[in-house]
Order: C-alpha cells, then sequence, then structure tokens
C-alpha cells in the first residue's frame, strides 16, 4: 500500500505530465521522495545510485511510462521491466515478510548516500557520460518546457554563474 508521501509523489508526477514534462522528469519526483526519505533517517542507502534506483523503481510501479535503461546489465533492465508491468496491473497485496526484510536491510545502509556533496557528484559523472550534445539538446528542451517564470529563474541563476566563474 502506498504511503502517503508516495501519494504526494505521484500527485507531483501527475502534475507534470499534464505540463507535458518528460518521463523521466515524473520520475524525479519519486527519486527526490526517496532522497529526503534517506536523509530523515527512514532507511539508508548503500551508495547514490542505490537511492535513485530505488525512487525510479516506485516510479514504474507507481504507473509512470519510464523505459528500461538502454545501456545496463540485463539483470537491470529485466527488473525495470517487472516494475513497468507491475505499474500497468492490478495492485497485488504485497509480501509484508519480504517488505519488512528489505526495510531492515536498507535501515543498516548509512545516510551519507543523499548528501549534497554525493548527490552533486553523481550528477556531475552521470552528464560526464552523457556528452555536450545531449546535455545542448536537454537545455533546449527544457527552454521549450518551461514556463516563463521558471525561465526568469533559470536565466538569472546563469547570470550569477557567468559572474562567478568570471571573478
Amino acid at each position: 500500500m502506498p504511503t502517503n508521501d508516495d501519494r504526494e509523489a505521484l500527485e507531483r508526477a501527475k502534475r507534470d505530465e499534464e505540463r507535458g514534462k518528460s518521463a523521466s522528469t515524473q520520475a524525479g519526483e519519486f527519486v527526490r521522495e526517496e532522497i529526503d526519505h534517506v536523509r530523515e533517517g527512514k532507511h539508508g542507502a548503500r551508495n547514490t545510485k542505490q537511492a535513485i534506483a530505488i525512487g525510479l523503481s516506485k516510479a514504474r510501479r507507481a504507473g509512470i511510462k519510464l523505459p528500461p535503461p538502454r545501456r545496463g546489465s540485463s539483470k537491470l533492465r529485466r527488473q525495470a521491466e517487472r516494475d513497468l508491468t507491475r505499474g500497468r496491473s492490478s495492485r497485488r497485496r504485497v509480501s509484508p515478510r519480504r517488505s519488512r526484510a528489505t526495510e531492515h536491510a536498507l535501515e543498516r545502509e548509512g545516510s551519507r548516500s543523499t548528501s549534497r556533496s554525493a548527490l552533486s557528484k553523481q550528477a556531475r559523472q552521470s552528464a560526464r557520460q552523457r556528452g555536450p550534445s545531449a546535455r545542448s539538446k536537454a537545455a533546449r528542451k527544457a527552454v521549450r518546457t518551461k514556463g516563463k517564470a521558471e525561465l526568469q529563474r533559470a536565466a538569472r541563476k546563469a547570470a550569477r554563474t557567468r559572474h562567478r566563474r568570471a571573478a
């Protein structure tokens, strides 16, 4: 049964969908929720990628149409496929025993994996893998899907960054 936090994340994701945002942006709401859980001490994560993976899995299971990754192990892709199928089908009863075991395992992990520096390091690493043209394309799409107020905020932030780098 979804928790209150998961319901709120789903509502935010649906709002993103209505605004024409991509599936990965919608899934980002679940990832953010998961990062908050780790920071609050609800449970831990071995590393940043695990925290992100839990959020993406929850998003797929909640019905977000996020395709499986093109790269990655076959095990990972199969799991993503299963999560997508679960998201499409009607709700089945969750095994309380397995659920408890997972919770206890995650509770033993630390919470440093969601520190600002860890998340920043992860973001930089994945951006480097994508390459400059993909980043440029993403930025152009962001301009199309952002509203006027958000564009102004982004422009101010960019100006601040330029100013700081010039000094």
